[in-house]
């Protein structure tokens, strides 16, 4: 058979045993486990577990189950509830507070737990009742909270962002601090469309002349104000021990990731009392449970795109896009256009490994910065947590707050993911918000 039958039959095989409801891990090993004994040397199944554990031994991929610990001791704490009661607290006067406290509340914890599910599932299970109780349509507040846990996945400490700096051997230095400019461009953007979508929600309220409890004015003294600073202090604290640990050379990513992990596990401790076995199994019942899986996905398909590559599937792959001799920018649109599909039906873990053996070269050779691509592509691979039919922040909320709906939550979303589309936009015409900082730390 040509390169172009196999990579065609291994193509259509993988949808099938995608679509057959076999998990992600299995049917991406299964498939590779196949080809290989069909179109590969009878040895090289002697090696499957070899390579599989050799690619999953990387000094880089240490960091995820340590990062995820860390995530997960503050997600089992109420330090989300009391970083979004601290930031209304302080935000309350301003028009449309409430949905920048929300949009704040969720760039904040996402920088702390590095997990878009957790995001939504903390800030949200204080937020979308509050702001129901505001008098916020329920698609608008289910909206919010979904979109600002997608930030989960670009602001450090990113799992996606790690695994990309594995595939495209980039620096995760380099990409953490090129993820912070973008965090804070989709926050704004966000933050921007949450008042104006209230003031449209308070007019139309107005001229109803009926009583909305959005017309309400909340009432904080200065007392109140400060009783909240001292219950997320800590985790402030935590955020900039961590990052400058990162960034000023004290630490490296690993040792980072530890160092987040332990202070997390102690602050939890110390400040939510949660140091009895019953408060700590959960913890890391879960940070395994889901390190173990998220490995396997890693391992599966990493094994996958090696027999891609041993079979030139990728090769022939990239070779093909480069023989088609688009523009710059068409080049870009196209590759995104395909990750913006592949994320109907896979999580970014799954399209970044299988994708960049053959995406990769040729937008090298089209001279786009591999950096600034991988920070691109995460906000495209946002989009595929809030739109269907994976959504995984759909249904995160959708479980948190199952009277909604999710018909409205889906609505709600909406125009998140066009905030998303200009927010990619932009960075295409001002790269330099990604990759200012870190030309700055480490040199252009």
């Amino acid at each position: 058979m040509s390169t172009v039958q196999i990579g065609l039959a291994y193509g259509a095989a993988t949808l099938v045993f995608l679509f057959s409801g076999i998990p992600i891990a299995f049917a991406l090993g299964a498939v590779a486990t196949v080809f290989m004994m069909i179109f590969m040397p009878a040895a090289a199944l002697d090696t499957v577990a070899q390579a599989v554990y050799e690619e999953l031994a990387s000094i880089t991929l240490l960091t995820i189950p340590l990062f995820i610990l860390k995530g997960a001791a503050i997600g089992k704490s109420r330090a989300g509830k009391d970083l979004y009661d601290a930031l209304h607290t302080w935000m309350h006067r301003v028009p449309g507070g409430l949905g920048l406290a929300v949009t704040i509340a969720c760039g904040l914890f996402a920088a702390m737990a590095g997990s878009s599910p957790a995001t939504c599932s903390a800030i949200g299970s204080s937020g979308i009742p509050e702001m129901r109780r505001r008098g916020y349509s329920p698609g608008f507040a289910a909206g919010l909270i979904a979109a600002g846990g997608t930030l989960g996945i670009l602001l450090p400490p990113s799992v996606v962002l790690i695994l990309y700096a594995v595939a495209a051997e980039q620096s995760l230095g380099r990409l953490f601090l090129a993820g912070l400019g973008p965090g804070v461009l989709l926050m704004g953007l966000f933050a921007v469309y949450a008042v104006l979508h209230w003031r449209v929600e308070y007019r139309a309220a107005a001229a109803s002349g009926r009583p909305s409890a959005i017309l309400q004015k909340d009432s904080f003294t200065m007392r109140d104000r400060m009783a909240a600073v001292p219950r997320v202090l800590p985790f402030m604290i935590l955020l900039i021990g961590v990052m400058g640990a990162l960034y000023g050379g004290i630490a490296t990513p690993s040792e980072t990731a530890g160092l987040g992990a332990v202070m997390a596990l102690v602050l939890v401790a110390v400040v939510y009392r949660a140091f009895r076995l019953s408060d700590i199994v959960p913890i890391f019942s879960g940070s395994l449970g889901e390190s173990g899986m998220l490995l396997m996905i890693i391992g599966m398909s990493l094994l996958y795109s090696q027999v891609m590559s041993y079979l030139h599937i990728s090769q022939g792959a990239a070779a093909w896009i480069v023989g088609l001799h688009l523009s710059k920018w068409l080049l870009l649109t196209a590759i995104l256009l395909m990750v913006v599909v592949l994320g109907f039906f896979l999580p970014p873990v799954s399209i970044i490994l299988m994708t960049a053996p053959i995406i990769l070269p040729p937008l090298k050779a089209a001279g786009f910065d591999l950096i600034w691509f991988g920070v691109v592509m995460s906000i495209v691979m946002e989009m595929g947590l809030i739109h269907p039919p994976v959504g995984l922040n759909i249904f995160v909320i959708n479980r948190i707050a199952p009277d909604i709906g999710l018909g409205p939550i889906i609505w709600g979303t909406l125009p998140f993911v066009i905030l998303m589309a200009v927010g990619v936009v932009i960075l295409s015409v001002v790269p330099g918000i990604a990759m200012w900082l870190p030309n700055a730390v480490y040199g252009g």
